[in-house]
């Protein structure tokens, strides 16, 4: 009799016996994962962007918008709006910043963003202050 029940309480325990694990979870489980990407912003999801707005978008966002490894990276481990939410740049200290490369960020060198162009984003990250 208990080699009976013994060996009832061991099937009962294998997977596919009576009450295995395969038979509480759903057949249709979606995929863990990573959730999706936020859409790009781009030139044609801001169509009234001024000057400053646009070279940011074109030269900066790919890196600095919400699906890239600018400011969404840093996101993670701090409590700081996306930089062109924050309030206490100055125009100076982007232009320094963009110019000489901070943390993880290379340096922009005049070739690829002339001086014309860089007080403008300056200007739209940073507006209000005096360059």
């Amino acid at each position: 009799m208990r080699r009976a029940a013994f060996a009832l309480l061991a099937a009962a325990a294998l997977p596919g016996g009576c009450g295995g694990a395969n038979e509480s979870a759903p057949v249709d489980a979606p995929a863990k994962g990573p959730p999706p990407m936020p859409a790009p912003i781009t030139l044609a999801s801001r169509p009234d962007a001024g000057p400053g707005e646009r070279l940011f978008l074109e030269k900066c966002a790919m890196c600095h918008g919400p699906g890239g490894m600018g400011t969404g990276l840093l996101a993670r481990r701090v409590e700081e709006p996306l930089l062109e939410k924050r309030k206490d740049l100055t125009a100076d200290y982007v232009t320094q910043a963009a110019r000489m490369g901070i943390g993880n960020m290379p340096a922009i060198p005049r070739g690829e963003v002339s001086d014309a162009q860089m007080a403008q984003i300056a200007g739209y990250l940073a507006p209000g202050s005096a360059q």
